[in-house]
């Protein structure tokens, strides 16, 4: 067996046991563990928001009438803003293990997937001397995202299409062989069908081509030949065009996205997160956001340092955007460029002082974990109707 194998099997090892511990007291009933009562049991783990809304999705796939039949108080129209990717996962899994059962099951292996990809795209590029425990970092940094992991969520599914399409682009740039941008296309396309900032992916890479482009100087003729080699990247807005008109059957708009209430939460001007007037923000105590933000921007800033430019096309891109949404929970929305800032931070992030203080920030994260996940929930008490 070799070392890459011994590693992935390990790191799914880790990803199973995070969540085992995440899960074991609500599996449990706890009634107090450091002051927290886990008596509803593992159904407050089902109902976390945002699973139940991809459930809906997977067991009728935009169907108006159909989600009528479910008991929900939201209108039809608000499921557009979640796009069907994971969804399919889910519909997938259901005949095997139900609705429920499936929202948590590909939770686990999308975060097993995304490990992997992470570790790969980290060994490969030699970007760290210690890939494995970077990755394992991974898993529990930032603390938002072992939330997400351990509960229905789509962003497992769609960090790791992120992260196997910029494994392939580089790859690309290193090889030049086609099939390598044929498949960061591919995987582009399945991260868009997953998620609405997947067009993001498409904005960054975009950007980095242009920005080789003029700075190499190329004559008219190598640019027609660059946008021909690059093509396969048009894969990814073609993905929002067919969810879009998936639409157009379903709710007969095209549009139908943008008209889904006030579950879109772009602002202008920037920074609106500030503003406590704001119908997801609504607080004062926002001063964590200005150091994710500082985190986030100094890490594109070292990657560019770093000379790693797709990474860092990629979360500029995506940090520049995200100042534009306005919405108290904006470290879920940076989920998908949090792990390339680890890249960025690798050597303090593998440092022997971070690793004496993790054991105090393990227990931290696993409390702040349980706080949230505990007041985070649906109130849909009975769930018959999902599985």
């Amino acid at each position: 067996m070799t070392k890459s194998v011994k590693d992935c099997a390990i790191l799914a090892i880790l990803t199973l046991v995070a969540a085992f511990l995440i899960w074991l007291p609500h599996l449990l009933s706890v009634p107090n563990l450091w002051g927290l009562s886990f008596t509803e049991g593992f159904a407050t783990i089902y109902r976390n928001f945002d699973g139940l809304e991809y459930v809906v999705i997977a067991k009728t796939f935009y169907n108006p009438t159909a989600i009528s039949t479910l008991p929900l108080s939201l209108p039809a129209n608000y499921f557009a803003s979640h796009f069907p990717g994971y969804s399919v996962l889910i519909y997938i899994f259901a005949p095997f293990l139900g609705f429920l059962k499936s929202m948590l099951l590909v939770s686990l292996l999308s975060t097993i997937a995304a490990s992997w990809a992470f570790y790969f795209l980290v060994k490969n590029f030699k970007l760290s001397n210690h890939p494995l425990f970077l990755s394992f970092i991974f898993l529990i940094l930032p603390a938002r995202w072992l939330i997400v992991h351990s509960v229905g969520s789509s962003e497992p599914t769609f960090i790791f299409f992120i992260f196997t399409a910029v494994y392939f682009f580089m790859k690309f740039e290193n090889s030049g062989k086609f099939a390598n941008i044929v498949m960061a296309g591919i995987f582009g396309l399945a991260a868009q069908l997953t998620r609405p900032p997947g067009i993001l992916l498409f904005l960054a890479l975009l950007l980095f081509v242009i920005w080789k482009t003029i700075k190499t100087k190329m004559s008219f003729v190598s640019i027609i030949r660059i946008i021909a080699t690059y093509s396969p990247l048009l894969l990814i807005p073609f993905g929002l065009l067919l969810i879009f008109s998936w639409y157009s059957i379903s709710y007969q708009d095209f549009f139908a996205y943008f008209k889904s209430g006030d579950n879109i939460h772009l602002t202008f001007p920037p920074f609106q997160v500030f503003n406590k007037f704001q119908f997801w923000v609504g607080d004062i105590w926002l001063e964590d956001i200005i150091y994710i933000f500082i985190l986030g921007f100094l890490g594109g800033v070292m990657l560019l340092k770093q000379k790693l430019y797709p990474l860092a096309f990629f979360v500029l891109t995506y940090l520049v955007a995200s100042t534009l949404i306005a919405h108290r929970d904006i470290s879920r929305y940076l989920l998908p460029v949090s792990p390339f800032i680890l890249i960025a931070f690798e050597k303090t992030l593998t440092s022997r002082e971070f690793k004496i203080i993790l054991p105090i920030i393990l227990l931290a994260i696993y409390l702040y974990a349980q706080n949230f996940l505990l007041a985070n929930t649906a109130p849909i008490p009975n769930l018959s109707a999902f599985n």
